[in-house]
């Protein structure tokens, strides 16, 4: 029996909740039925991409290669910004079913690697282009043609022309069942050197704006130096965890709050709203974080230049312990490389007999892909991958 069957084993005798973090996050919640309450049924229409940044979602969350856990209290995910973007990358960008020439079509590279039954391990890729992003190039392009032509597809923008992008690779590692160690990879695929801002997030998905009786839950900085910060997460039902963040990023702290003075022309019921750290970073808007460093979204800010060809790696840690004393030492790394190791060993033990190595790495992404799916089916209220 493998790690990865004896975890498997606890889970399902419910020793041990190995599967309350994983990817139940949805890539797109935006303009889906989920979050519907036109008049007429449009939900494409209704909740748009241009809206998402600034609007509280109700049922679920989105985000690029995330997680949270079995109930999505608390989410986490990538966040990229490459100089040129007018927003953030936060979400995956689609066309919508009136949008395209054949239909809804997301027009994004995004790849999921690596992943065990209780996501022990899990590994991804995000292809981010260097230059601005084209979102009203394929808009217009796809609806300019027919249904008889093929589908524009970023690719044929030329966006990727000689290798000016970057992979971002996303890993996770269970220390425990409520330890997870995060490592970003980020390399520079292009020939020349490039700066990329990594925001990996954390958030409350908003429950309290839809029930007043409801406890408003609250992100706060418990330790800032050069070696790592430390941000303590608290919850009325998830109870308590730590975000240990290696280095010293620049902590922003907003709220997920609807920006209703962007949206709707009226008075905002918060201070500090859902696209604060995007009107921080790429709008320059001091006032758009909370000086103090108490809200419900917050993100770490690194800020890299990147040579051609060059790797930067960034080490995160979301934790139920409050004092880790060096959470970035060789053993992370070696809990890293040890969930790696066991998901090879998991494979192998269930391959049919006969099955070279090479036969036995090519379905693996499609085994996540079931994995990463069929885990969202268990849970409640979960929205499911699109």
């Amino acid at each position: 029996m493998t790690e990865e069957h004896q975890r498997l084993e606890e889970a399902r005798n419910h020793i041990i909740h190995w599967k309350r973090w994983g990817p139940y996050l949805s890539e797109r919640q935006w303009g889906t039925v989920r979050e519907d309450y036109s008049p007429d049924g449009q939900a494409w229409d209704y909740f748009t991409h241009d809206q998402a940044r600034s609007r509280t979602y109700r049922w679920g969350e989105d985000g690029i290669l995330g997680i949270c856990d079995d109930q999505q209290y608390l989410c986490f995910a990538l966040a990229l910004w490459n100089g040129k973007d007018p927003i953030l990358k936060e979400r995956i960008y689609g066309l919508t079913g009136t949008e395209g020439n054949h239909g809804e079509d997301v027009k994004e590279y995004y790849f999921y690697l690596d992943s065990t039954p209780t996501h022990s391990y899990m590994k991804g890729l995000y292809k981010y282009p260097q230059a601005e992003f084209p979102y009203t190039w394929l808009v217009q392009e796809n609806q300019r043609r027919g249904r008889e032509a093929p589908e524009f597809e970023l690719l044929d923008t030329g966006i990727f022309q000689e290798n000016r992008y970057y992979d971002v690779f996303l890993e996770y590692a269970k220390a425990s069942a409520e330890q997870i160690l995060i490592q970003i990879t980020a390399i520079n695929r292009g020939p020349d050197p490039q700066t990329l801002h990594i925001l990996p997030t954390l958030w409350f998905r908003n429950i309290w704006s839809w029930n007043p009786n409801s406890p408003k839950p609250l992100i706060k900085v418990a330790k800032s130096d050069q070696q790592f910060s430390v941000l303590e997460a608290s919850h009325p039902t998830l109870g308590q965890r730590w975000f240990y963040c290696e280095g010293s990023p620049e902590l922003l702290v907003t709220d997920n709050e609807t920006n209703y003075q962007r949206l709707f022309g009226v008075e905002n019921q918060s201070a500090y709203v859902k696209d604060g750290i995007n009107n921080y970073v790429v709008q320059g808007d001091n006032n758009a974080v909370n000086p103090s460093r108490v809200g419900t979204k917050v993100a770490p800010h690194y800020r890299f230049t990147i040579g051609a060809g060059e790797t930067r790696v960034i080490k995160l840690w979301l934790s139920d312990a409050p004092n880790i004393p060096q959470p970035f030492g060789s053993e992370f790394s070696r809990i890293i490389a040890t969930r790696r190791s066991e998901a090879d060993q998991f494979y192998h033990a269930i391959a049919p007999p006969g099955i070279n190595d090479d036969q036995l790495d090519t379905p693996r992404p499609v085994r996540t892909g079931i994995l990463t799916s069929t885990s969202r089916l268990a849970q409640p209220g979960r929205n499911q991958k699109e």
